[in-house]
């Protein structure tokens, strides 16, 4: 018999939540992933998935925001109970708070794939800097190791354009 995987997302919530924890993997099988995000207050960079996406709103609500093919940024807004189709490529920043939640389902990455992760300066909106990685495994928390790397230097945050420095919101904590 095949794996039926069954997901409680309002359970999975509530473990977030408690646990502080930003993601579980629901399951991770080559043709498809499913897993519940927990929101990030901090989150501003673009993602760029190799994959396509498919995201429902379990809790709250949700600002994403978007690069358009002219690359200016651009917001919908994702209620409660509702689902967004992503494209695969399509720069996007889910932005929503850390008590609510997304369930996120798209396909595992192949051998090869990228995942990217750019931010903007706030300023003037000239890239700040990139992040690439090859995600074989979506528990190693890719988001967090991107936050990292890009929050922990100085020059990554500074704009070549116009000289602002991105604040680091770890840097209270």
């Amino acid at each position: 018999m095949l794996p039926m995987p069954i997901g409680d997302l309002n359970a999975i919530a509530a473990e977030l939540a408690e646990t502080g924890n930003r993601v579980k993997v629901l399951w991770q099988r080559p043709e498809s992933l499913a897993f519940v995000a927990r929101g990030r207050e901090y989150r501003s960079e673009f993602h760029i998935d190799p994959v396509d996406e498919v995201m429902y709103m379990i809790k709250g609500e949700m600002n994403l925001h978007f690069r358009t093919p002219e690359g200016k940024e651009d917001i919908t807004v994702l209620k409660e109970g509702c689902s967004i189709y992503t494209a695969a490529g399509i720069p996007h920043s889910p932005r929503f708070p850390p008590d609510a939640f997304l369930l996120v389902i798209e396909r595992q990455r192949r051998e090869g794939e990228i995942d990217r992760f750019q931010w903007f300066c706030p300023e003037c909106d000239h890239l700040l800097h990139e992040e690439q990685f090859v995600v074989s495994d979506y528990r190693s928390d890719p988001v967090s190791a991107a936050y990292g790397n890009f929050f922990e230097s100085e020059e990554r945050r500074t704009c070549d354009s116009c000289s602002h420095v991105m604040p680091n919101p770890f840097e209270d904590q």
